[in-house]
């Protein structure tokens, strides 16, 4: 099966997805952009500027010295002998996107409601696969309308702040971790 083919879970069609980055909308509120493999679509949801921020460190390599609320959720699943299987944003009702994620634990399955900022967010801590339905990504566009016609991206992306980065941001952040990422001070 190709990658963008989708996958059945649960009786529904999934279309696996990538974090595409953080970006602002031209109202400058944060959204997180997921695209499928081919990058062929994309998928901006709005999330609040905490999400964006973890999001961000996340995709950003950066790594704390005490774990982040989605990095203690992956560690509680490990010592509880549960595994994280999947994220799925399964619906959009009025605007509002949901997300499930998918546990499996002594081969009993177990599905908890989530916000898609924060299934993302702990997929990115876990290296979980992420998945669209097809109901959610018929809300996507494609990626080539997000490109402007100048070349210019229609969403700015930002850095962890919401800013553009800068020199002091850079000296925030050592890069040498023995974890593999930068840690922030």
């Amino acid at each position: 099966m190709n990658p963008g083919e989708g996958r059945a879970f649960s009786g529904l069609k999934m279309i696996p997805v990538k974090v595409k980055g953080v970006g602002l909308d031209l109202s400058r509120n944060p959204l997180l952009l997921l695209t499928d493999q081919e990058e062929k679509i994309v998928l901006p949801i709005g999330i609040g500027l905490n999400e964006a921020q973890v999001i961000s460190f996340k995709l950003g390599g950066y790594l704390f010295p005490r774990p982040l609320t989605h990095d203690l959720m992956t560690a509680v699943c490990g010592h509880l002998g549960a595994k994280i299987l999947k994220i799925v944003v399964n619906d959009v009702r009025d605007g509002t996107y949901y997300a499930q994620i998918y546990l499996e634990q002594d081969e009993n399955e177990i599905v908890v409601d989530a916000r898609p900022s924060d299934g993302v967010a702990l997929a990115l801590a876990s290296g979980t696969p992420l998945y669209i339905t097809e109901k959610v990504a018929s809300h996507s566009l494609p990626f080539t309308e997000v490109v402007r016609a100048e070349g210019e991206d229609l969403f700015e992306y930002a850095d962890a702040d919401g800013e553009e980065p800068t020199e002091e941001d850079e000296d925030f952040a050592d890069e040498d971790d023995d974890r593999g990422g930068k840690t922030l001070h």
